[in-house]
């Protein structure tokens, strides 16, 4: 958007005029005077960039825009702090503060237990009878749909119901003993 120079000398007087004033605002609002300072420029910038156009006071549009930048300061400061909030909660397990919280990483006997479980399940898939093992592989290993693994096998795609069928209930009962 470009401003003409006319324009521009306004937005330059009045904001000339009343620096200070919007200073003292901006520190009274946030307290710190180089956040204060980080505004009054970013209202500068914002200023200068107004749509074209007169403005019935000039004094109040700074005023207004200042404190619009501060609400916006402190709406994103509030979502930052809800973001890391939602983050330490996830990565402490929602433990209290002041309390350890619990190492999350999984244990020497849950990877036994998983390697034992993975076992379990290459000798049950290995003992499967034949159409239902090639079945079963071709569709859950190798991603294939029922419609390629009976053409693969040169079966109906009924047939490769029934066994994968065969394979899910012959597994359970595996897994399950």
């Amino acid at each position: 958007m470009h401003v003409n120079a006319d324009q521009e000398s306004d937005v330059e007087t009045l904001y000339g005029l009343h620096r200070a004033e919007l200073r003292r605002l901006l520190l009274a609002r946030v307290g710190d005077p180089a956040e204060a300072e980080d505004l009054l420029q970013e209202l500068w910038l914002r200023a200068r960039q107004r749509p074209a156009g007169p403005v019935e006071n000039g004094r109040a549009y700074l005023f207004r825009m200042a404190q619009n930048l501060v609400v916006d300061r402190l709406r994103e400061r509030q979502r930052r702090m809800a973001r890391e909030r939602r983050w330490s909660d996830q990565e402490t397990d929602f433990t209290p503060t002041g309390v350890e919280p619990s190492d999350r990483r999984e244990t020497a006997e849950d990877q036994i237990i998983a390697r034992e479980q993975v076992a379990a399940l290459l000798s049950a898939i290995a003992s499967l009878p034949e159409g239902a093992r090639r079945a079963f592989e071709l569709h859950k290993l190798d991603g294939f749909s029922h419609a390629e693994v009976a053409q693969r096998l040169g079966i109906s795609k009924s047939g490769v119901e029934k066994h994968m069928a065969v394979a899910m209930k012959y597994l359970r009962r595996a897994l399950l003993d």
